[in-house]
């Protein structure tokens, strides 16, 4: 149950409302008490053998003081006014005391709103927290589906599944307790008959729950599936009808379906199963204690007056919901671990990119990055080896190379989205990995091949890595790259939203928004990883020139498949499987009649 203890955890913050809600309950179970033991006096009165009590006793803490006085109220009534008026006194205290029965009952659920909701937003806060700080790695080997429905369907299901189980675990029995107190006051003989099946019917409902919460598991892991299946739809829906492979999709996806219908028809049947097997294991008990003590009744020498065993029977029917809640809280329990388990496996992931301990601070940029016997791999195979790299400041170094030789991760380790293998990474001297990471990103821009931009305004984007720019440093910006006159052609100009990944512009205008944005920050090492390599020949002339303007006085790293976008580097250096086999300028690299020579033809010759 080490599930239920982190949440048991979570709500401890809000520890005051939960114990409020107990003791409302409790004050409620207490006014249901009252309001079903008035059936005694009723009953008497209509049968005719209310017991007159012709004096008071002193004022005690025990339902035998408290039924005397009662009694000697009541009598008074009989006597002066007659039955009616006492029938009539009975009933208004019984509908005075349900009143207050379901004030308090109210107000039990009314202080746990903010415990359940409040539970539920702290986990969906670490979540979202703890994904933000997950190195990259983690998610090229996780779904994104699984993980949506993890922060969404999941957590939903522990607030639904835990929280409510376990405000009824502890309620529920607090209210069978104090029912089963006085139904052994009233008769201990007919309460220790039925305490006898509890075990036995324990025993069979933590038998279902146990298989309840496997299947539960993957009921969850399929969703996870599904969802990943519709964001993949969602993304390549312009692929799939192009190719006509919408039947292929939507088949792949039904199968998918059909699977995690089926899956959750047999959890819903077995987690149905507790209600009425409780059910009907408390049918067994009434039938015996209705024959047991209907036979108490009928005895020569009556241990039990009538009006006193069908009150029983009124308050022992009030145990049967609390019975039933509780078996139905292990069921809810084990198939909402079944989720706390997956949003677990989010929060117990460890982060592999961590900064040190007291971090050197660097605000600024003054001499060299350099790599030095730098080698990586991702699983298994190396995916750079031995590379040694200088990089002076104000220099443009361009990564050139075939698809998969290892440049884009050359780049991808320095802002430190992965941490190195073997070697180290510097700037200015000192190791990245001792710098604080804050501001190591800080002093870099990055523009990708493919543009990331944001459901929201123009003016937004631009501005996402500076919550303070001003309209006038993002028109300036915008300006620098090339995009300040599409934008004023736009409908609301820079309030213009651009819609989901800036699904509204066309490539061209989405790089000149991710250059604008670079251009804003202003940072002093640029990286640029095919930033023109998916344009038409007009936007890629646009963009080139707006990544000349962003790359002046900045030390540049460029990784390029077009050589023409890179023969004024400072240096070019070529990356075949993972190793720098080349390096120097455009015409040295074609007077080598090396692998550079033989892009250089193939371009030409294209």
């Amino acid at each position: 149950m080490k599930g239920v203890m982190k949440i048991i955890r979570y709500m401890y913050p809000y520890w005051g409302k939960g114990v409020m809600s107990i003791v409302y309950a409790l004050i409620s179970t207490i006014f249901s008490l009252f309001s079903f033991t008035m059936a005694i006096p009723f009953l008497g009165i209509l049968f005719g053998n209310q017991p007159k009590i012709t004096e008071l006793v002193k004022w005690e803490l025990n339902t035998k003081a408290i039924a005397h006085n009662f009694n000697y109220f009541l009598s008074k009534i009989i006597e002066t006014q007659g039955p009616e008026a006492a029938l009539l006194s009975v009933s208004i205290i019984v509908v005075s005391f349900v009143l207050l029965k379901t004030l308090f009952h109210y107000l039990s659920n009314y202080v746990m709103a903010p415990l359940r909701t409040g539970v539920i937003r702290d986990i969906r806060n670490q979540l979202n927290t703890k994904i933000l700080q997950l190195q990259i790695s983690y998610f090229t080997e996780e779904r994104k589906g699984d993980l949506i429905s993890r922060m969404t369907s999941d957590v939903q299901e522990i607030e639904a599944s835990i929280i409510r189980s376990l405000n009824n675990a502890i309620k529920m029995p607090l209210t069978l307790i104090v029912y089963l107190v006085i139904l052994f006051i009233m008769s201990p003989i007919l309460t220790l008959m039925v305490l006898l099946l509890l075990p036995f019917t324990g025993y069979i409902i933590g038998r279902i729950g146990k298989s309840l919460r496997r299947k539960s598991i993957k009921g969850q892991a399929k969703l996870g599936l599904l969802l990943s299946y519709i964001e993949e739809t969602l993304f390549g829906l312009r692929i799939i009808k192009a190719f006509n492979s919408e039947k292929k999709i939507d088949d792949r996806f039904r199968n998918e379906n059909n699977a995690y219908t089926r899956l959750m028809t047999r959890i819903w049947r077995k987690k149905e199963l507790a209600g009425p097997f409780s059910e009907f294991m408390a049918t067994i008990v009434i039938v015996l204690v209705m024959w047991y003590g209907g036979s108490m009744v009928l005895d020569a020498n009556p241990i039990m007056n009538p009006q006193t065993f069908i009150t029983y029977l009124i308050i022992f029917s009030q145990i049967i919901q609390p019975a039933k809640e509780i078996s139905t809280v292990y069921y809810n329990l084990q198939r909402g671990l079944a989720s706390v388990d997956r949003v677990n496996a989010i929060l117990d992931a460890e982060v592999t990119i961590y900064v040190k301990e007291n971090a050197t601070p660097i605000n600024e940029f003054k001499n060299c990055i350099e790599y030095k016997d730098v080698s990586f791999k991702y699983i298994e195979d190396y995916v750079l080896k031995n590379i040694n790299l200088k990089i002076e400041k104000g220099k443009t170094i361009a990564l050139v190379g075939q698809s998969g030789s290892g440049k884009s991760t050359m780049v991808d380790l320095l802002p430190r989205f992965y941490d190195l293998v073997e070697g180290g990474i510097y700037i200015d001297g000192e190791n990245i990995k001792d710098l604080n990471l804050i501001d190591l990103r800080n002093l870099m821009g990055i523009v990708n091949q493919e543009s990331i931009l944001f459901n929201d305004t123009i003016f937004n984007n631009i501005a996402f890595g500076k919550e303070t720019a001003t309209e006038e440093e993002v028109i300036a910006a915008a300006k620098v790259a090339n995009a300040h006159e599409f934008i004023l052609q736009t409908e609301n100009g820079y309030q213009t939203n651009i819609g989901d990944r800036g699904s509204k512009l066309s490539g061209g205008q989405r790089q000149r928004i991710s250059i604008a944005r670079a251009v804003l920050k202003n940072p002093p090492i640029l990286i640029l990883d095919e930033a023109t390599s998916s344009l038409d020949t007009e936007s890629e002339k646009l963009v080139q020139d707006a990544i000349f303007n962003l790359m002046k006085n900045r030390t540049s790293i460029v990784i390029a498949h077009r050589l023409s976008t890179v023969r004024d580097a400072d240096e070019i250096c070529v990356v075949n499987e993972g190793e720098i086999v080349e390096r120097g300028k455009h015409n040295s690299l074609l007077d080598q009649n090396g692998i550079y020579k033989k892009l250089h033809d193939l371009q030409m010759f294209a």
